[in-house]
């Protein structure tokens, strides 16, 4: 027993000294914790600090690494789209069909002598399944010869007709032809560029199997021509193509560049080559299309007409710059004789001053009058509850001198009384424009009706012959003013005057008839604009010999 005592009495001894080391042991961690606090806390604020800037440096670090990754990766895509537009161009809708492409546009420019092109491909663009795909023609290849810039003069019509000439001229002699710069200095004074009127890009692009246009000349030619480094001049009127060979030619290869000015009449109507003639018929028929903006009011006002029925379009050619310019003032006071005599002398390039009226008058010289009018379109039993667009700018003497003709033809309307201001707010001190408008209209009537012979009767007879013969009344004006003063006098019945009038028409409706060709007298001939023979659906023999 006394043996087992002592022993648990050591283990009692042994456990309290081990919890006594323990405890001591403790005590001395946390003694030499808190002296280590106390003796190191400043050492650890400026340790702390630099490790705050080391995480902040690797933060901005990793940022700047994320926003190159971001950088070169969009440049990267960027690229491979590229490049995948450039594949659906070369190998069509296999590789990317239907996609939009911002190059497919031929742009026309560039400044090598020789323009190259391929021959055999043809440049199909990509459009709607209900829209046929647009097939252009393929690029000529053809050696350069030059640089050909021309500045029409006149108005829409007479400019229209000469941009028809140029392209057939630059085609011809193998020069690239820059798109031309229409008159803004005239009586009309409008200020609108080729592209406010024309599809220009149609223009260039529907020609390139023909012809290479530029919208401008290439840098280095372009800074030559500011410096007065080019040719100017205007050719002379009525030539053929030979004077083109011979004369314009042989000074676009020693000037690189030549220009010609007053460009209208400028090629003859007759004795060219035929496939010149049938690219002046391209051009005036394919290649000068309207803007879109212009088509599309057009469509507007054409749709606003046939509402109600068919309609004639009367080109009512008696405004104030033709009445000054012809000298034509039947039926005008004193004081509006004075106010055309004026405005005649204070233009320089209206040659004749001093003009007999009356006597121009009875040659058919002058525009019918809208009294003139009334009686010739009754005669002709044209219905008086037609409709009647007046296709012409401000009738000189307003509503008085209209009033004959309003009350034989109570539905007499323009552009200005079927649209609203709002869809003409563009297109106001446009003259030109406003003429693109009433072309339009002119060509899609169910009877044209010119009452002067000047270049947009002209030109819209011609397209209308080229439209399958549509009508076109051609008012012989020297019989007519005869009849009508007879019949004014009462030495004609209205019945004789009325079977006059049409027995002298019957056959000038724009039936197929040969252009007239009379040598050494080419102003006397029939305008190849108004009878474009040679691109026209030719008619039977006897049709032909009925009409001669």
């Amino acid at each position: 027993m006394g043996d087992m005592c002592r022993i648990e009495e050591e283990k009692s001894e042994e456990s309290v000294w081990r919890r006594r080391k323990n405890w001591g042991l403790r005590g001395l961690g946390l003694g030499l914790g808190l002296g280590g606090v106390m003796g190191l806390k400043g050492g650890n604020i400026i340790q702390h600090s630099r490790v705050e800037k080391f995480k902040n440096s690797m933060v901005s670090r990793s940022k700047m690494k994320l926003w190159m990754i971001r950088a070169t990766t969009s440049v990267m895509l960027w690229i491979c789209l590229v490049q995948l537009t450039a594949l659906g161009e070369s190998f069509g809708p296999r590789v990317l069909k239907g996609w939009p492409s911002c190059f497919s546009q031929d742009s026309g420019s560039g400044s090598s002598a020789t323009v190259t092109g391929s021959a055999s491909a043809l440049d199909v663009k990509s459009a709607p399944e209900d829209v046929p795909a647009r097939v252009l023609p393929p690029k000529r290849v053809y050696k350069n010869n030059g640089y050909l810039m021309v500045s029409c003069n006149g108005g829409l019509n007479q400019m229209r007709a000469a941009i028809c000439d140029m392209v057939a001229i630059a085609r011809h002699l193998n020069v690239t032809l820059i798109v031309p710069e229409l008159d803004k200095t005239s009586f009309w004074a409008d200020p609108s560029e080729f592209q406010d009127i024309f599809d220009v890009d149609h223009f260039i692009t529907s020609l390139r199997d023909e012809v290479r246009i530029l919208k401008e000349l290439p840098p280095r030619l372009k800074e030559r021509v500011e410096r007065g480094l080019f040719y100017t001049m205007p050719p002379i009127s009525w030539s053929d193509i030979s004077y083109y060979e011979n004369q314009i030619l042989p000074l676009i290869r020693k000037y690189k560049v030549v220009h010609l000015n007053r460009t209208d009449t400028r090629l003859a109507n007759n004795g060219q080559p035929l496939e010149l003639q049938k690219l002046r018929c391209r051009v005036n028929f394919s290649a000068l299309k309207f803007t879109p903006q212009i088509e599309e009011l057009g469509r507007k006002v054409i749709k606003l007409l046939r509402r109600k029925g068919p309609f004639i379009v009367l080109h009512l050619r008696y405004e104030m710059d033709m009445l000054a310019f012809s000298g034509c003032t039947q039926g005008c006071n004193q004081e509006e004789v004075d106010e055309l005599t004026r405005m005649r002398y204070a233009y320089p390039w209206w040659k004749e001053k001093i003009i007999n009226s009356d006597l121009k008058r009875k040659d058919g010289l002058c525009p019918l009058t809208p009294e003139e009018t009334a009686l010739t379109l009754r005669a002709l039993d044209i219905d008086h509850n037609i409709q009647i667009y007046i296709a012409a700018g401000e009738i000189y003497g307003g509503e008085r001198r209209l009033a004959s003709l309003a009350a034989a033809y109570p539905n007499l309307v323009r552009k200005e009384t079927l649209l609203d201001p709002s869809d003409l707010r563009f297109f106001q001190n446009h003259s030109s424009q406003m003429a693109a408008l009433d072309y339009l209209v002119s060509l899609e009537s169910d009877i044209f009706v010119p009452t002067y012979d000047g270049n947009m009767a002209k030109v819209v007879e011609g397209h209308r012959r080229y439209l399958e013969y549509k009508k076109t009344i051609l008012l012989d004006r020297k019989l007519l003013v005869d009849l009508i003063d007879q019949y004014n006098m009462g030495s004609l019945t209205w019945d004789e005057f009325s079977a006059a009038v049409k027995e002298s028409h019957s056959e000038r409706m724009g039936n197929p008839v040969k252009r007239v060709v009379i040598p050494d007298r080419p102003k006397e001939e029939d305008y190849f604009y108004a009878n474009p023979w040679e691109c026209l659906q030719q008619p039977k023999e006897d049709d032909l010999l009925s009409n001669m």
